[in-house]
């Protein structure tokens, strides 16, 4: 009985040994293949994608803060017609304060677009 009990504990152990990793597969031949594996190992298509949305979402941004909110800014000002034309001169020198305002305006409208999207994505599992 004794002799049973202790063959089924090594017949149990051996079942419960963790199997080798199998060997990883072999490097890929020839350019086209490792241009390939390149492109899928790296996530390259929607590291471009992304890229090109983000191009686009910051164009857009901006055309909205220049050519929408500045505008509703500067009616909101007596006497200036557009916050972008805003410039104070000191001595022989004039500072360009309202292109520095419109890029302000831009990057703070694409952060927090940029933060609602990491947080609608972060609630569905995509990261």
């Amino acid at each position: 009985m004794a002799d049973e009990t202790l063959e089924e504990l090594r017949a149990i152990r051996k079942l419960l040994e963790p199997k080798p990793a199998p060997p990883p597969p072999p490097a890929p031949k020839g350019l086209m293949n490792e241009f390939k594996a390149f492109i899928k190992n790296y996530k390259v298509m929607g590291l471009a994608v992304a890229f090109i949305l983000g191009l686009y979402l910051g164009a857009l941004t901006q055309s909205l803060v220049k050519d929408i909110l500045m505008p509703l800014i500067g009616l909101a000002i007596p006497g200036m017609s557009d916050l972008a034309t805003l410039a104070v001169p000191v001595g022989n020198q004039i500072f360009g304060v309202g292109n520095f305002l419109v890029a302000v305006i831009t990057f703070i409208i694409v952060a927090f677009v940029i933060f609602i999207l990491v947080k609608i994505t972060k609630r569905f599992g995509i990261e």
